[in-house]
C-alpha cells in the first residue's frame, strides 16, 4: 500500500520505519525535515509539505502532537483536500473524543474514511511492533487497516468514532495514577528505613504487581528518567480525560488529583521527564531528592 507518515518524532519514526520494513511505500512529512530525513535510507520519500505527502495515499496516518495540529494539518495544510475520495486517514495521536469525531464528520463530507486509533507501549513498543492500538470508527475501515496495524502491533475495534479516544484515555488515566501509587508507596518504605529495591521485588507477583511497577519501578530505583512518554504528555492525556468527564458527566476525582500532581511536577520544571518522573516531585515532597 501507498502509505503516508504525518509526525516523525519519537513514536513517528519507529511507526514509519516499521511501514518501510514490511515492504509498504511509505511518504513521510515531518515540520522539523531533517528529523524525517533518517527514513530515507529506509526507502521512504520525504516530503516538504504534509499535503504533498498524502496525495495518492491509500492510508495516511498522523502521530501528531494534540488535537489543535491534527485539525491544523487536516484542514489547514491541505491534506483533507489532497488525499482521494475513498482515503483512510488514522490518528494516531491522542486527542479528545469530541475532536476525534469531528475531524471523522469533516473527512467524511468528502469522503475520506477516518480511524481514531492511539496507541499505547511507547517507543519500545513502536520500535518492536507491540503497541496496543485502540480503535475507533467503522468496522470495514477496521478491518481495511488490518495489515497496517499488524506491522505495528495489536489492534482492537473498540467503538464508533471517539472510542478509540476513549480507551486511550482509560489507559492514561491507569498509567498516570499508577505510577504516582508506585512512586509514593516506595518513598513510603524508603521513608521508614525499608529497602526500595528489595520491596519491588517483594511485592511483585503479588496483586499490586503490574507493568508499571516492573517497568517504571526499575527506573525510579536507577534514577532513569530519560524520555520515553514525558510528563508533560501525561498531564495533556489527564486534562484530555478531565475535559471529557466534564462533557459527559462523569466525576473523575482521582484523575483531578493526579492532574494538579503532573502540573506541579512540570511547574518544578519536570516536564521533560518521563512519567515516571512524578517519583522525583513526591522525593521532593519528602525532602528525599
Amino acid at each position: 500500500m501507498k502509505i503516508a507518515v504525518l509526525g516523525i518524532g519519537m513514536m513517528g519514526l519507529p511507526v514509519a520505519r516499521r511501514l518501510c520494513r514490511a515492504g509498504h511505500e511509505v511518504h513521510v512529512w515531518n515540520r522539523t525535515r531533517a528529523r524525517a530525513e533518517p527514513l530515507a535510507a529506509e526507502g521512504a520519500r520525504v516530503h516538504e509539505g504534509a499535503a504533498q505527502a498524502v496525495a495518492g495515499a491509500d492510508i495516511a496516518i498522523s502521530l501528531l502532537e494534540n488535537g489543535q495540529v491534527v485539525e491544523d494539518v487536516l484542514f489547514f495544510q491541505g491534506v483533507a483536500m489532497s488525499l482521494p475520495e475513498g482515503g483512510l486517514f488514522i490518528d494516531m495521536a491522542s486527542i479528545q473524543p469530541s475532536e476525534a469525531r469531528d475531524h471523522a464528520a469533516r473527512l467524511g463530507d468528502r469522503g475520506i474514511a477516518h480511524l481514531d486509533a492511539p496507541v499505547s507501549g511507547g517507543t519500545a513498543g513502536a520500535e518492536a511492533g507491540t503497541l496496543a492500538i485502540m480503535a475507533g470508527g467503522k468496522a470495514a475501515d477496521f478491518e481495511r487497516a488490518a495489515k497496517v496495524f499488524a506491522s505495528l502491533g495489536r489492534a482492537t475495534h473498540v467503538g464508533p468514532h471517539g472510542a478509540g479516544q476513549l480507551a486511550k484515555l482509560a489507559n492514561q488515566m491507569i498509567v498516570g495514577i499508577t505510577i504516582g501509587a508506585v512512586a509514593e508507596a516506595l518513598l513510603l518504605a524508603a521513608k521508614g528505613g525499608a529497602d526500595m529495591a528489595k520491596v519491588r521485588e517483594a511485592i511483585g507477583g503479588g496483586f499490586a504487581d503490574s507493568r508499571i511497577l516492573q517497568l517504571h519501578g526499575q527506573r525510579m530505583l536507577e534514577r532513569d528518567f530519560a524520555p520515553g512518554g514525558r510528563m508533560a504528555v501525561q498531564l495533556k492525556d489527564m486534562r484530555n480525560a478531565l475535559a471529557t468527564a466534564e462533557d459527559i458527566g462523569f466525576d473523575a476525582p482521582i484523575t483531578g488529583l493526579f492532574e494538579r500532581l503532573y502540573a506541579d511536577s512540570i511547574a518544578h520544571g519536570l516536564g521533560e521527564l518521563d512519567h515516571s518522573g512524578l517519583f522525583v516531585e513526591l522525593a521532593s515532597r519528602n525532602a528525599m531528592a
